[in-house]
């Protein structure tokens, strides 16, 4: 990924591209962990991976929309 530069209009539609990325793959991830628990026994180790993985992509589009909606001091 390249060095943004502050407004460019290329960088904000990458941002939002990346966005959208993570988006999916924490909705997959949600479709993937239902499946999960709906097999009974499962893997306690693999669900634990993936809701860790599932709080990290969110942590991500959390300061991916943070980039993109800064914050308005009132």
């Amino acid at each position: 990924m390249r060095i943004a530069t502050e407004g460019s209009v290329e960088d904000l539609e990458e941002l939002k591209r990346r966005l959208a990325e993570l988006k999916t793959e924490h909705r997959d991830l949600d479709d993937v962990i239902a499946r999960l628990i709906e097999r009974a026994p499962f893997d306690q180790i693999q669900l634990q991976r993936l809701k860790k993985r599932k709080l990290s992509l969110k942590d991500q589009m959390s300061r991916l929309e943070s980039q993109i909606l800064p914050d308005i001091i009132a």
